[in-house]
């Protein structure tokens, strides 16, 4: 079959020949374990906690098509990705370069619990690459970025982080779900291995908790291998749902960036808000790196009012097109407040040093018409400054 676009290979990528009994949609293969020859070794078992059914084996070749990477690995959700893909790269004694400003549950593990393990994680600025060289170590063993940090909306030198972790034997990774394989498409561009929590835009319907490893083939392997032995597999029915989920990608993220900009220009202008975090707007710091960089500016945005906490809390309170939720990526917009949710575990001296303010909102911008979206939160910004 000739190289097939984008989209098309969304719906087209990894479909079975023959299709199983002329099904246009691949069945759900319910089955823990499949038949294998007595001469068979374990590289041909088929059990579910391998992540080697008929499911998984469609939605790895579809997540590998998209970023045209080597090969691609689900789990059971994304911090099962991470966590998985850290372990199996570092060793007790290992360094690891990551960015300031990551997602609370990623932030914790490389600080703390890789600490427990007696690998230590030195963050840096990612938009700086002239002063990532003063945190490497004979021990160094990989950098860590997000491709669109949350929930700030920072933006690193990407091509960067790939130079330079080339230029010192590093292994590059980049947590790709806010920007998600429309937006970017990490092994392109050099990087080693894309993280996902698949939960969010590949999926895009709040019904699933996923993640998934993307890009080379020998990482990928040794992943697998780690990820076999914790146990952190994805179901063949969530599998199935992911698989159908992502078939609309294309067609749910291009909506939000284009919403998200819309919402982000009337936020920019209200006279209740104080600041709108979104690479979109031309004053946002990483604007020329995302402009560079990626192919539009994400479904994320968030922003602090001028009266604080309070209205904050009232704001949410008072939406009813959004809903107050965390997660992101769905379908529906979501509202939330990093300090009560993603970054929670953080003390308040932690948030401010990293400049999330307790009041900060974050906005997972839908497919609902913008117009209304619009409306919304200006009813619930009127109630919140009353």
């Amino acid at each position: 079959m000739r190289q097939l676009r984008f989209d098309s290979r969304l719906l087209h990528a990894s479909e079975p020949s023959p299709r199983p009994d002329g099904a246009i949609v691949q069945p759900i293969y319910t089955s823990s374990t499949y038949e294998h020859g007595p001469d068979a070794d374990y590289h041909d078992v088929r059990y579910i906690r391998l992540n080697n059914t008929p499911n998984h084996i469609a939605l790895h070749a579809t997540l590998a098509t998209l970023e045209e990477a080597e090969a691609a690995l689900v789990t059971a959700s994304g911090m099962a990705a991470i966590s998985t893909t850290l372990l199996s790269l570092l060793r007790t004694g290992d360094h690891l370069i990551a960015q300031e400003n990551l997602y609370g549950g990623t932030h914790a593990f490389v600080t703390s619990d890789l600490a427990r393990l007696g690998i230590r994680c030195t963050l840096v600025d990612s938009a700086q690459p002239d002063t990532w060289a003063a945190a490497l170590e004979p021990t160094t063993r990989a950098i860590y970025v997000e491709t669109l940090s949350n929930p700030l909306l920072r933006v690193p030198d990407l091509p960067a982080v790939v130079d330079f972790a080339r230029a010192h034997g590093l292994v590059s990774l980049v947590d790709n779900t806010f920007a998600s394989p429309v937006l970017y498409q990490p092994a392109t561009q050099g990087f080693d291995l894309s993280l996902h929590s698949a939960t969010k835009y590949l999926n895009g319907h709040t019904d699933l908790v996923a993640g998934a490893v993307i890009g080379r083939s020998d990482l990928v392997r040794e992943v697998k291998t780690r990820l076999d032995h914790f146990g952190g597999c994805l179901d063949p029915h969530a599998a199935w749902m992911l698989q159908r989920g992502m078939k609309t990608l294309g067609l749910r993220v291009r909506r939000q960036c284009a919403s998200a900009h819309e919402v982000a220009l009337y936020l920019q202008g209200h006279p209740a808000v104080e600041r709108v975090y979104y690479p979109g707007l031309t004053d946002h710091p990483g604007h020329d790196r995302a402009r560079t960089s990626l192919a539009a500016f994400g479904g994320m945005l968030s922003f602090e009012l001028r009266a604080g906490v309070t209205a904050a809390e009232r704001f949410l309170r008072s939406t009813t097109l959004a809903a107050c939720a965390p997660s992101l990526g769905g379908v529906e917009t979501l509202v939330t407040r990093p300090a009560t949710t993603s970054h929670a575990g953080m003390s308040p001296a932690e948030r401010a040093q990293r400049g999330i303010a307790e009041g900060l909102v974050r906005v997972s911008v839908g497919i609902e018409d913008v117009a209304d979206l619009i409306d919304d939160f200006d009813r619930a910004l009127m109630q919140a400054v009353a």
